[in-house]
């Protein structure tokens, strides 16, 4: 999915660091997105060939490990330096198997770092086991489990639960609503929750 220039300039006016990883960056050398670290194994591209024209005050950070993606090991990088957020873009969309996989990222270190994938459309992050947050009646809110959820409770929501399980394949909480204005709170026992914030 794309992520409108809306979006994309309120999120850089608000971050500290902007890291880019390899595969974006001749996108993003046609923007006028500020570069803080280049990230990536850079087995497509060479950040020194001349069609990129990288300022040398970038950071060039190289991590070949093959058995993670590089938005994990970005994460892992901002682990490292102690953040506590990060907002991530252009990672749904085109390739089903990268979307998929980079929303199991947010699962995998949630606990570590706060994380939030944005585009047009949507804003996808996993909850803590008790969540509350204010909504507008209407709003779409969609819950999937990774794996196995269990003993989820909802209020504020038009179809709630009550001590349920969520599961994949099974059963999933996709297209929601908010009954009215005001918060929704979530709670489960175990396992872990994506709550997708969605748009038509």
């Amino acid at each position: 999915m794309q992520c409108s220039m809306a979006i994309l300039e309120k999120l850089y006016h608000q971050s500290k660091t902007v890291i880019v990883l390899d595969g974006a960056i001749e996108r993003v050398l046609k923007t006028d997105i500020r570069i803080d670290v280049l990230l990536g194994d850079f087995d497509r591209i060479k950040p020194s060939h001349k069609k990129f024209q990288i300022s040398p005050e970038v950071e060039i950070v190289k991590t070949p490990d093959q058995n993670k993606t590089d938005l994990q090991k970005a994460i892992e990088f901002l682990i490292s330096l102690n953040f506590e957020k990060v907002d991530i873009i252009w990672a749904t969309g085109f390739r089903t198997d990268h979307t998929f996989n980079n929303i199991i990222t947010l699962g995998k270190y949630f606990k570590k770092i706060n994380c939030t994938m944005y585009d047009d459309y949507s804003s996808i992050f996993a909850i803590p086991k008790t969540f509350e947050k204010m909504y507008k009646k209407g709003d779409i809110i969609s819950l999937f489990p990774l794996g196995k959820v269990s003993g989820i409770t909802t209020s504020g929501l038009l179809y709630n639960m009550k001590n349920e399980n969520l599961q994949l394949p099974v059963r999933t909480g996709s297209s929601n609503e908010v009954s009215e204005n005001g918060i929704i709170k979530i709670s489960y026992k175990t396992g872990i929750l994506i709550l997708m914030e969605c748009k038509d």
